[in-house]
């Protein structure tokens, strides 16, 4: 069974360590990812894999053999590689290049024979780049130009394939094909790594991942080992929210803005009901308005509560998946009288959460001004039998304003009281 183990690697440029203590072991058939920030070593660490660097200490070993052992020709038979920059000097046609590919399999001064030549068509239509064979290599866009060379790696045969930024250049399309791709090419026993600066494909795609920082694996291991949202703040040095995905069932990484107020603080307090990201973008809004902000009750592990916790918003929060709980719900109403306006998010009512309209009515009833955003409204939000909306009925009929944006509402707290 082919496997590739890095074991203990220091890697240099010049009097600069660039890897540092590295140690990896990788098995027939897997997708392995390097996930890390411009300038962590992912380049340098698959350059090292590749041969084109000597580590200065530690080893890079095939089936238990030292790569450097290995013959120039017997090494290209068992790993092929795509660099991030593709450009290519001379003007060849796009199936010549492919070809180059088998340069590994031929005899001195032998020609392409026929199967080599059908091995090189059949890796151009993996890639998607038939129809470019007789183009010349220069008249090709970056993303077509890419998957020509990615054909060309397939068309050596290899039992490892790295790759540098194999999306790079690519629209969406080709970026999914390509990934869609390389999971093919493992499952059929390739043993694939790959750089890859998109957290989301990474995820969805590979099967480990490591996690490079300043030259150090941070973290290596599953998907939902890996991309942790501390873990990424750690290595990339910004704030995310990661979930799983309803659809695809992984794990998706989402990046939060920098937290940036464009006015001083107003002093003005306003409590939030929303849940399921349905106030996230609001959230922001105030917070970024001055406002100080207050959520609640929220799910731990819901978006909105990933949100607060990031911008500093204090909330009131319950076990994930569970109806608000007496408790809570008292804490949700000591918090909400102490604001100046509570705002409904058009977040979605079921039996679990229909309580925080309670605790708004209770407010409104003592004087307090509430704010019902026009798309909650709607009554594809209503997950209750109508109980929902009847009591955002009843909210507005007391009082509640109906506001089309935030923006209405930061308006009407910011105006100067009349006498």
């Amino acid at each position: 069974m082919t496997s590739l183990e890095v074991r203990g690697v220091d890697v240099f440029y010049g009097d600069r360590r660039i890897i540092k203590d590295f140690t990896f072991r990788s098995k027939k058939g897997e997708f392995i990812g390097i996930i890390g920030p411009n300038g962590s070593g992912k380049t340098t660490l698959l350059k090292t894999m590749g041969r084109l660097l000597k580590p200065h200490v530690g080893v890079v070993l095939i089936d238990q053999t030292d790569i450097f052992s290995i013959g120039h020709k017997e090494f290209a038979k068992q790993v092929a590689a795509v660099a991030q920059d593709t450009t290519i000097d001379f003007d060849f046609k796009a199936i010549d290049i492919v070809l180059m590919g088998r340069n590994p399999h031929l005899g001195r001064l032998q020609m392409e024979t026929v199967e080599d030549e059908k091995i090189a068509r059949d890796a151009m239509e993996m890639t998607g780049s038939l129809d470019l064979m007789d183009r010349s290599i220069n008249s090709l866009s970056g993303g077509e130009r890419q998957r020509v060379i990615i054909a060309r790696a397939l068309a050596q045969q290899p039992r490892i394939l790295l790759l540098d930024e194999p999306t790079s250049h690519l629209d969406i399309n080709y970026q999914i094909e390509t990934m869609e791709l390389l999971k093919h090419l493992s499952n059929e026993g390739l043993i694939v790594i790959a750089a890859i600066h998109d957290l989301n494909l990474a995820a969805q795609y590979c099967d480990r991942l490591i996690m490079l920082r300043s030259g150090e694996a941070i973290a290596i291991g599953e998907p939902e080992e890996v991309l942790k949202a501390e873990r990424i703040k750690e290595a990339f040095r910004c704030d995310v929210v990661v979930k799983r995905h309803p659809l695809t069932n992984v794990y998706y990484v989402a990046p939060l803005p920098k937290q940036n107020r464009s006015r001083p603080e107003t002093g003005v307090r306003v409590h939030l009901i929303c849940g399921g990201g349905s106030g996230a973008s609001i959230m922001h809004e105030l917070h970024d308005e001055g406002f100080r902000v207050s959520a609640g009750v929220l799910n731990m592990l819901d978006t909105d509560y990933e949100v607060a916790k990031v911008l500093g918003i204090e909330t009131v929060v319950d076990a994930p998946f569970s109806p608000i709980s007496e408790e809570s719900y008292q804490a949700n109403l000591r918090m909400m009288e102490q604001t100046n306006a509570v705002v409904i998010a058009p977040v979605a009512f079921g039996h679990g959460n229909v309580k925080n309209l309670d605790a708004c009515q209770t407010v409104l009833e003592a004087g307090k001004c509430v704010y019902i955003l026009q798309r909650s409204l709607d009554p594809d939000n209503d997950f209750t039998d109508g109980i929902a909306g009847d009591k955002l009925s009843t909210l507005i009929e007391r009082g509640a304003v109906v506001i089309e944006n935030i923006r209405e509402m930061v308006d009407a707290l910011l105006a100067p009281k009349t006498q």
